[in-house]
């Protein structure tokens, strides 16, 4: 996938969550934990949500068709909000549901080596996994800060991946402390409240997807900056003088739709008017290579404050 799509990040994470849910799975079966069968189904909800991160960039590059002329890139979109369903109802609220019937009524745990082992197992496997997609985001967030890369990626799956990998090894450390607490103690509650924490957790994260894909399907503009490169662009200032307006819109992680009035000379015959256009297209394309459907409309600068 281009445009940070992450590609071996997700690839990673899912052969580790679906190792992972097995052996959670296991663990639960001869343990009784509710955390560690709360565990369990958050990783297979992961392995789920990646399949649906990969259908979502294989689907997005279909061709162009008359139903859809402007292609099919906003479907990593559609996906991507997907998982954020997915992880809040099967994950959180699942988790949720499931520690408060464990506190209801507690149990102490069995074959405690099970549970323990299967986390240690757990941590290390999402080590693994967050270590390849903080690899892959490193390649392509430049300067940005984390949090600024979550919240201004136009590309879904890297941040997805990077959340859900974190949500992961902190929910396997809850996990952890609620077992070895209730082993401690020998009192089960506390498998419960690990099992809680869990939920909460996955239905922050959850939301956090949510919203940030919302946004992404209302559709979002270029940065601040590729606005001002695009401006920069367009002018040449000899056949064209400035720009009236612009508007712009991703019509996928990889594709971004540039519309402008500009401003041309009131002289200028309809071939010269032609070849500006076509110049200031290239120029647009050489600065932001993701501006890739690029409609310019002509006018004269007088125009400018009649539009």
């Amino acid at each position: 996938m281009a445009a940070g799509g992450g590609t071996k990040a997700i690839l990673a994470a899912l052969g580790a969550n679906l190792s992972i849910a097995v052996a959670k799975f296991v663990a639960w079966a001869f343990s009784g934990s509710s955390s560690m069968l709360a565990e369990a189904v958050h990783s297979l909800a992961d392995s789920g949500n990646q399949a649906l991160l990969l259908l979502g960039g294989k689907r997005a590059k279909r061709a162009a068709t008359k139903e859809h002329p402007f292609g099919y890139g906003r479907e990593r979109y559609v996906y991507a909000f997907l998982v954020s369903i997915v992880l809040f109802t099967v994950g959180g609220l699942f988790a949720v549901y499931e520690g408060y019937h464990k506190i209801e009524d507690p149990h102490e745990i069995d074959h405690w080596y099970w549970p323990v082992g299967v986390l240690v197992f757990a941590i290390i496997a999402e080590i693994f996994s967050f270590r390849t997609a903080i690899k892959e985001s490193n390649e392509v967030r430049g300067d940005q800060g984390w949090w600024q890369f979550i919240r201004r990626s136009k590309a879904p799956e890297l941040p997805v991946v990077l959340l859900e990998d974190l949500g992961a090894l902190v929910g396997l450390v809850l996990a952890l402390l609620g077992v070895g607490v209730a082993l401690a103690t020998g009192d089960g509650v506390w498998d419960g409240v690990g099992t809680v924490c869990i939920g909460v957790l996955l239905l922050i994260i959850a939301v956090i997807l949510a919203i940030e894909t919302k946004s992404l399907l209302l559709g979002e503009g270029a940065s601040e900056a590729d606005v001002a490169a695009i401006t920069t662009a367009l002018v040449d200032g000899d056949a064209v003088t400035e720009v009236i307006h612009l508007k712009t819109l991703y019509l996928g992680p990889d594709e971004l739709l540039v519309a402008a009035k500009i401003a041309v000379q009131h002289d200028d015959t309809a071939g010269e008017v032609a070849r500006a256009i076509d110049a200031a297209e290239s120029r647009v394309r050489d600065a932001v290579p993701v501006a890739r459907m690029i409609y310019l409309e002509p006018d004269i600068a007088r125009a400018s404050a009649d539009a």
